[in-house]
């Protein structure tokens, strides 16, 4: 799974190595046939798809196997529990962002869910704050909050091991790191064994949903997250002309 600060390093770099072979990117397409939006939403392709195909493959071979195994270890109780307690140390990111975009009544809203289920929740274990009418938000991340600060997107591009991401959501990553909780913890051991159990978890929650893909699987993902942001962006809106935020005049 890799360290969770040598992720990090790696997503700078890859947003910064992405700026210099965009060029070459370009000539895997013939610019003259190729939507206008597409090319600006994604115009270093032929290099995300070389990423694609080697998450995938790391995919294919360590994590889908780790999380099937956890998924038939556990029983569905304890995975609930798993579930709850990250999304539970994950409102302390989303209260960070709130405030640095704002919202002081969602800020309000989040840390009182965090309270609640840290104290009542026994470490957030059991989701007490949903019960008592406090509402789980979508979620804030420092991707929304640079977005709300008015910096551009840029283009599409797929991280090793992160998957998915933009330019701008690349270098929003650390940001995200130092509002994670985990990121504190002393013992390197226990810090590790928290970050891997996470993501094994969210590979583990990913499995219905791979059901729905269809076709290029490339593309498939690529509108999928790039749409899902545009929601998140958007507090629940859509905005059919999300594309307009990717053009290379405004990068």
């Amino acid at each position: 799974i890799g360290n969770h600060y040598a992720l990090c390093s790696m997503s700078f770099l890859l947003a910064l190595l992405s700026l210099t072979v965009s060029c070459a990117s370009h000539k895997t397409h013939d610019t003259e046939t190729m939507p206008q939006a597409e090319k600006n939403v994604d115009p270093w392709e032929g290099f995300n798809r070389k990423m694609f195909a080697f998450n995938k493959t790391l995919d294919r071979w360590i994590l889908k196997p780790v999380a099937k195994t956890y998924d038939f270890i556990l029983p569905d109780f304890v995975q609930v529990g798993i579930g709850n307690f990250f999304r539970n140390i994950g409102e302390v990111g989303n209260v960070g962002n709130d405030i640095l975009q704002w919202k002081w009544k969602q800020a309000g809203v989040d840390t009182s869910r965090f309270l609640v289920n840290t104290t009542l929740g026994v470490a957030g274990l059991f989701d007490v704050a949903t019960k008592m009418g406090l509402e789980e938000d979508e979620g804030e991340d420092a991707g929304q909050t640079f977005e709300r600060w008015g910096i551009k997107q840029g283009p599409y591009v797929v991280l090793p091991f992160f998957g998915p991401s933009t330019v701008r959501e690349a270098f929003a990553k650390p940001v995200d790191i130092l509002l994670d909780p985990v990121t504190y913890v002393d013992d390197p051991d226990t810090r590790l064994g928290l970050s891997a159990t996470r993501i094994v978890h969210q590979r583990y929650e990913l499995f219905d949903d791979e059901e729905l893909l269809s076709g290029d699987e490339y593309l498939f993902i690529r509108d999928a997250y790039l749409q899902r942001r545009q929601y998140l962006y958007d507090d629940g809106e859509i905005d059919e002309n999300y594309e307009d935020d990717f053009g290379d005049e405004d990068f």
